[in-house]
């Protein structure tokens, strides 16, 4: 795959961005593209390994190694690297249904296990995967597929994140009538709310769901299942329905002064900023406002990133991220040996953002927040906390001890907490009627059948909170146990 000797003679090249200090000044994707030349010379780095690991896909030490739908990755590789363009994009479409959005939000764990990174950087996967697609729009090679022939079959799918709408392509193009019921104003989930325009344009988010709709798939948006239409209705109007509302109940803060004003949990924010943002270009006023304020982000994640980005570009005073655990090793340490994914520090783009705008990269490690304080108004007003030690018990579990003496005041008149989701919401379930573990919808990975005739659930809702690579491999595989329940058998690939 690739050129014979092309790990050797050519070495990875990073990821081309825009100046940290222009992109913070607007809300466009802050990546560029490379030249096809690069391009070229960066398939030519994949190896004929023999037994590739980037595609692999499955969990190792808690964390996904490998691609989890299995991407063809080593053969568009090489056709890239042969300027064969088309044929890589045919390879790609073979298993993934929307390249266009894990070329750019995925956080690539086919890179932590590809082999090439046993002992160099890894090959330039998620970059080359980005360049396929975005060629294919651009050359019109992307075009409605219209299934030839329709089953009669109905299908209802609650979500429009990823994982529903990876069912609905694979259920459409089987022949069956699918639409998909939003709660939202616009199709998309988290692709279009949850994840910032710098980080993933929205245009790129509604040119799938037109291209989806000219396909005869079906959107009802600003519908909320068990308010606006009854899990009772759908039922008697479709022969099986689908649960993709995601892991959308975000965890809390349990502190004192949680309830001071100037709180917000972290998709409030970057919600009604994207929306403000698509709607009227802000002119609406129609969200939370950081200009010229104090941020603390509570959380050490992606999403706590986007708020630091977001934050950055509403010209705020000051923003600090607060994070748990100790900083990262610049390395692999011996116990996070390859292929497992590489849980090293890395500096994500908010961060050089933050570093370039302020001097200093936002995060601190190894910190609680002890209690929150308002003012007399009941308008937050500072953050106290402590750093933590995390230490090791006789029975090898790891615990966090207050270290005396560290004790810090920040000042702040917004907080964020990003702290993670603690399961998808209940009174949808209790709709339908479906059994939960852990606030997670009860249906076996592989099978997605839920307690409820007829009724099945895949991805976050299902899993709990995951990545984007994890939904959409959840809906094909439903998609085809969809499939087989209504026809007795598929053929749409799991």
């Amino acid at each position: 795959m690739g050129k014979t000797t092309g790990f050797i003679d050519y070495y990875r090249e990073k990821g081309k961005e825009r100046n940290p200090l222009t992109r913070v000044g607007d809300w466009k994707e802050y990546s560029l593209p490379f030249s096809d030349e690069t391009l070229s010379r960066q398939g030519a780095r994949c190896m004929d390994c023999a037994t590739p690991f980037c595609h692999m896909g499955m969990e190792i030490q808690g964390a996904t190694s490998g691609c989890p739908i299995h991407n063809l990755i080593p053969e568009w590789n090489d056709l890239v690297y042969r300027g064969r363009w088309k044929e890589a994009l045919d390879r790609l479409l073979k298993t993934n249904n929307f390249p266009e959005f894990t070329g750019r939000v995925c956080p690539a764990p086919c890179e932590g296990s590809c082999t090439l990174a046993i002992t160099d950087p890894a090959v330039t996967i998620k970059n080359i995967e980005q360049a396929i697609i975005d060629k294919g729009f651009e050359n019109g090679w992307i075009a409605p597929r219209i299934p030839v022939s329709r089953t009669g079959k109905k299908v209802a799918i609650i979500g429009s994140g990823p994982a529903g709408l990876a069912s609905a392509d694979q259920l459409n193009q089987a022949g069956h009538s699918v639409t998909v019921f939003e709660r939202a104003d616009r199709p998309g989930g988290l692709l279009m709310y949850g994840i910032p325009n710098m980080k993933l344009d929205k245009g790129v988010v509604e040119r799938r769901i037109s291209l989806l709709t000219q396909e005869g798939i079906k959107f009802v948006t600003n519908t909320e299942v068990g308010k606006d239409i009854t899990a009772e209705e759908l039922h008697a109007q479709f022969d099986a329905v689908i649960l993709c509302t995601g892991a959308q109940k975000q965890r809390d803060l349990v502190i004192e002064g949680r309830e001071a004003k100037g709180i917000h949990f972290a998709m409030e924010y970057l919600t009604k900023a994207t929306k403000s943002y698509l709607d009227t270009n802000f002119e609406d006023g129609q969200f939370i406002n950081t200009e010229g304020k104090d941020v603390i982000v509570i959380g050490g994640g992606d999403t706590g990133a986007d708020c630091v980005a977001t934050a950055l570009r509403q010209n705020c005073r000051s923003v600090v991220q607060f994070g748990k655990h100790p900083q990262l090793p610049e390395t692999r340490t011996s116990g996070n040996m390859w292929p497992a994914y590489p849980n090293v520090f890395t500096m994500d783009y908010a961060y050089k953002e933050a570093e370039a705008k302020f001097g200093e990269d936002p995060r601190q490690y190894s910190i609680q927040t002890k209690k929150i304080v308002a003012d007399e108004n009941g308008r937050l007003q500072e953050l106290h906390t402590i750093q933590m030690e995390k230490l090791r018990d006789d029975e090898g579990r790891f615990f966090f001890k207050e270290i005396p003496g560290t004790e810090k005041v920040w000042p702040a008149q917004f907080v964020f907490i990003a702290i993670g989701f603690e399961g998808t919401e209940q009174p949808l379930l209790s709709q339908f009627g479906v059994n939960a573990i852990n606030q997670k919808i009860e249906a076996a990975y592989g099978e997605y059948r839920t307690n409820v005739e007829g009724v099945f659930a895949a991805g976050d809702a299902r899993r709990g909170q995951s990545l984007i690579v994890w939904a959409i491999n959840e809906g094909r595989q439903v998609a085809h146990e969809v499939d087989c329940y209504l026809m007795g058998k598929s053929y749409l690939p799991k």
